[in-house]
């Protein structure tokens, strides 16, 4: 026997998320911008330490100074083995923080930082 055409409805669906509709929507905003924000923030970053690394550069090239390269990478090693591997753990606990969108605001920061401007 087949089923009356009302058995598929989607009215339950969207009755139960409307009133979730604005918490979702302002969290994949906030996540967006969020997520444009960091990569922004990231580039000019980069662009510092290679500004500096070729200051650096210029002055050993000069003899007015000496990096014991090997040192830096020792003591810099650490450093970077734990911030990737903590890191994005605590930036995603700072970020989520409190928030009753953490879903929707992590699906526009992953949306934001993928975005091509």
């Amino acid at each position: 026997m087949p089923l009356p055409p009302d058995t598929f409805s989607t009215a339950p669906i969207t009755d139960a998320l409307r009133p979730l509709l604005p918490d979702l929507s302002v969290g994949a905003l906030l996540g967006f911008a969020t997520g444009l924000a960091l990569k922004k923030v990231g580039r000019v970053a980069l662009i510092a330490l290679g500004l500096l690394f070729i200051a650096v550069q210029l002055l050993a090239s000069f003899d007015l100074l000496t990096v014991n390269w090997p040192r830096v990478q020792a003591l810099a090693d650490p450093w970077l083995r734990q911030g990737g591997e903590l890191g994005g753990a605590w930036l995603a606990r700072v970020l989520t923080a409190n928030l009753p969108f953490a879903g929707a605001f992590t699906a526009g920061l992953l949306v934001g930082l993928r975005a091509r401007r």
